[in-house]
């Protein structure tokens, strides 16, 4: 199962965040803890019920890079069975989105089921571009991929294309999902800037920012790998973005299936200095 691109989170052209204006680029070091809940799923999947939870904290500047460490807690009942999923993500990208450092570990029942590591990085510009991914578990093995951006990079582009009124754009990513051996393609679509309603069930938990506006985004993922043209994203998540890069109220489709995330607690930390302080 593709887990949720916020960062993100996002979920998600590598851009310098030296590049990215000063406003688009202050993300705040926070703690998001969201519930999961079924919303909808297909005869074919046999899922009869989702419940959850997902705590996602980032951390770090531009000046000392980005830490996301990322916990995914699911029970999947079917007909048959029910089973705990616990994904566990810890992550860094250097400030200026050259490499990203990945560890994945993924429990099914407590029990320990695949573990993921390895590092990402941009090849110099001196060289052709392209992606090298070097995998160190489950065994190691170097793969080298097209260029492209890694997460934080994905969400500073993001939050740049919406401050200039874009509504659709097109880019790529690597965030090490899966097996860590691709890179996808997403489209992105910005909606009209809007504010939070006084009986958004999300209400209290944003009360430290229940005045801020925010974006409604849809990201679609692609498999760049696909050579049949299939034109239906293999996973797509709506959420809505503030500028901090804090996310809400979050719907993740994997086609036979769906899920929402709901926002029920936001710790925000204290921003991070300037580079030159």
């Amino acid at each position: 199962m593709r887990i949720v691109r916020l960062a993100l989170p996002a979920f998600l052209s590598a851009i310098p965040a030296t590049v990215v204006p000063a406003h688009a680029g202050a993300l705040i070091p926070h703690r998001a803890v969201y519930d999961l809940t079924l919303d909808e799923a297909s005869d074919r999947s046999g899922i009869t019920g989702i419940t959850g939870r997902m705590v996602y904290e980032f951390n770090g500047s531009a000046c000392e890079g980005y830490t996301v460490t990322f916990r995914f807690v699911t029970q999947i009942d079917t007909a048959d069975l029910s089973r705990v999923t616990d994904q566990q993500t810890t992550t860094y990208e250097d400030g200026d989105g050259e490499s990203f450092r990945f560890v994945t570990r993924s429990f099914v029942d407590e029990a320990l089921d695949t573990e993921l590591r390895g590092t990402a990085r941009l090849t110099p510009a001196s060289k052709p571009d392209a992606t090298v991914v070097s995998i160190e578990k489950p065994e190691t093995q170097e793969i080298r991929l097209a260029a492209t951006q890694f997460p934080t990079q994905h969400l500073l582009e993001l939050l740049k294309k919406a401050e200039s009124g874009e509504t659709f754009y097109e880019t790529t990513l690597f965030d090490a999902s899966d097996k860590a051996d691709q890179v996808m393609t997403t489209t992105v679509i910005i909606g009209r800037e809007a504010k939070a309603s006084a009986n958004d069930p999300e209400q209290k938990a944003l009360a430290p920012m229940a005045e801020e506006p925010f974006w409604p985004v849809d990201v679609a993922y692609f498999d760049m790998k696909d050579e049949q043209g299939e034109e239906l994203p293999t996973y797509r998540i709506s959420f809505k973005l503030y500028e901090n890069g804090v996310t809400r109220d979050l719907v993740m489709d994997y086609g036979d299936f769906s899920m929402t995330g709901r926002l029920v607690d936001l710790a925000l930390f204290d921003e991070p200095q300037s580079c030159t302080e």
